[in-house]
């Protein structure tokens, strides 16, 4: 190998490590948090995250099955309640997969997007509305009905129209459009 070559390569190299060592920088500085075994990068929206986490899979399949996916990747900013997989089971059998037939797209979309509020809210700012609201918060969804916020200890609950509750167990996974909390149990409108 020529002088000129061995100059190339050694170029070549020097770049490489360059380049890695700025993604790896640029990815450092970004504070994740893990939620089904995968990083939550704040630079990603919430479909790009969302669909990394083995814990909702059924919940992705359910946004894909309601045409939500463009929205949600788009600007927001949105507070997404992520059931996880484990909530969607408790659900009585069959529930899940017929609310992602077709015909029944409507109801599905209703129930996710009961699942949204419009705007970005920091755990931080719903335990302070909590507490202005004297032990309680209601919060208009993109669907349209309110849900209710409380606090017990140092958990954070939802309570839907039916009356069920879900606690939070992964609050402000940060997103570029906006912000997720994960909750143990599916919100019913």
């Amino acid at each position: 190998m020529n002088t000129q070559s061995k100059i190339t390569v050694l170029a070549m190299v020097v770049l490489s490590f360059a380049f890695s060592g700025k993604v790896t920088a640029q990815t450092m500085k970004e504070k994740t948090v893990m939620v089904g075994g995968a990083p939550m990068y704040p630079s990603k929206n919430i479909i790009e995250n969302a669909v990394n986490s083995k814990d909702h899979k059924t919940l992705v399949a359910a946004v894909k099955a309601a045409g939500l996916v463009e929205t949600l990747q788009g600007a927001g900013p949105f507070t997404v309640l992520a059931p996880t997989d484990a909530a969607f089971a408790k659900l009585p059998k069959g529930t899940v997969e017929s609310l992602v037939k077709p015909e029944n797209k409507a109801m599905l979309t209703s129930i996710l997007t009961y699942h949204v509020l419009p705007g970005r809210y920091s755990a931080k700012e719903i335990w302070a509305a909590v507490k202005a609201g004297n032990g309680k918060s209601m919060m208009k969804t993109v669907q349209g009905e309110d849900l209710t916020f409380w606090t017990k200890g140092k958990d954070l609950y939802i309570k839907d129209a039916k009356g069920n509750s879900a606690k939070v167990t992964i609050a402000d996974v940060n997103q570029s459009n906006g912000v997720i909390h994960v909750i143990d149990t599916v919100l019913m409108p």
